[in-house]
């Protein structure tokens, strides 16, 4: 079987990689295609998986985004169509939907996200079947035009899949710099690109202020900030210099993140990782929670907060009684993914049944 599987972000990189290595196990050969896009391009590269580079991701604009997927879409179309696999792969992927709808190709799509409501029209109901997080009712994605018995669920979330088996590596902390024997906090900036902000208007994180406070208090601790984006970066940096230690590039996360005392994110999926390896983890996002986020606050392993002055007493009492938190914070996550099933393997099953 002949499997092509689009990457387009870190998350995908790390989820695709273990499902690739699955199917190759099986002997089924599998292609992959990104596209120019910093932090996957360079945790491709760390992985060791081959991709083709096929156009750009689009910024921050409507038109821009626009433009970008349809010449990628015609670029994708003339490689898939060489190509001729079985099946088609991705984590919604505009232009992997279109091209193998398009070219008769079954297309297997993977979402925990149906806030994002223009990915999801544009991919969910032109793929033979979806693969969703349990807790995400069928519901959520049966108003986007795909039925019901094409909609697969596992009994997890999706990070479960790479941190299943998850080792952490203290050669982190000689990369960055950083010692175990005083505290880490790290920060991960928002996902400022994406559709679903960008068309609405939100109050601005309070993260950056809350590192200002920090930063100002008596604690001594260990700031690491995780960018995005160059924009972000060279941002960041103008503003906390020597301070914090700004990563200007993809770095093991999940081990930064189990090495962490405090996690501060905006409910992406290192916010899900970090409350996964049993590390206090906050939420600023200033809007409305999303299922995986409301799933992990429900679960008592995410703490969500937006007043900068509440956060900041809270991330405070946290590091005054770390190794209680920790301890209380592995056992709640240990309790949750005792019950997960393994992700990859209904993935592999969904995609073999596709073809």
């Amino acid at each position: 079987m002949k499997v092509f599987i689009d990457i387009l972000t870190p998350k995908q990189c790390m989820l695709f990689a273990n499902v690739s290595e699955c199917l190759r196990r099986e002997g089924h050969q599998v292609f992959a295609a990104t596209r120019k896009y910093r932090e996957a391009n360079q945790l491709l590269e760390i992985k060791g998986i081959a991709a083709r580079v096929v156009g750009k991701h689009g910024g921050g604009g409507l038109k821009d985004k626009l433009e970008a997927s349809a010449q990628r879409t015609l670029e994708l179309a003339s490689i898939v169509d060489e190509l001729q696999p079985d099946v088609a792969v991705s984590f919604s992927s505009p232009e992997t939907a279109r091209v193998a709808f398009g070219l008769h190709i079954p297309h297997v799509c993977l979402n925990d996200s149906p806030h994002s409501e223009a990915v999801a029209r544009l991919t969910v109901p032109l793929s033979s079947l979806l693969l969703t997080p349990k807790l995400i009712p069928k519901t959520a994605w049966t108003k986007f035009g795909i039925t019901a018995d094409r909609v697969i669920q596992y009994n997890a979330i999706d990070p479960w899949a790479w941190l299943k088996d998850f080792k952490q590596d203290k050669k982190i902390l000689k990369q960055l710099d950083l010692t175990d024997s005083k505290p880490i906090v790290v920060f991960r900036t928002e996902e400022s690109f994406a559709s679903y902000l960008l068309t609405r208007s939100s109050k601005a994180l309070v993260w950056t202020s809350l590192l200002e406070d920090l930063l100002k208090s008596k604690v001594d601790f260990q700031a690491v900030i995780l960018p995005r984006y160059e924009n972000q970066i060279d941002l960041l940096t103008e503003k906390f210099g020597q301070r914090a230690k700004v990563c200007r590039s993809i770095i093991d996360a999940p081990s930064l993140l189990a090495y962490a005392s405090v996690f501060i994110g905006a409910g992406g999926t290192m916010t899900a990782e970090a409350a996964l390896l049993g590390t206090p983890t906050f939420s600023c996002y200033p809007g409305k929670p999303f299922l995986i986020e409301n799933f992990l606050i429900r679960s008592g392993l995410v703490v969500r907060e937006t007043d900068c002055k509440k956060l900041r007493n809270k991330v405070l009492k946290t590091l005054d009684n770390i190794e209680s938190a920790k301890k209380t914070q592995k056992a709640k996550a240990r309790k949750l993914t005792d019950r997960f099933e393994d992700p990859t393997q209904v993935i592999v099953n969904a995609i073999k049944k596709a073809s």
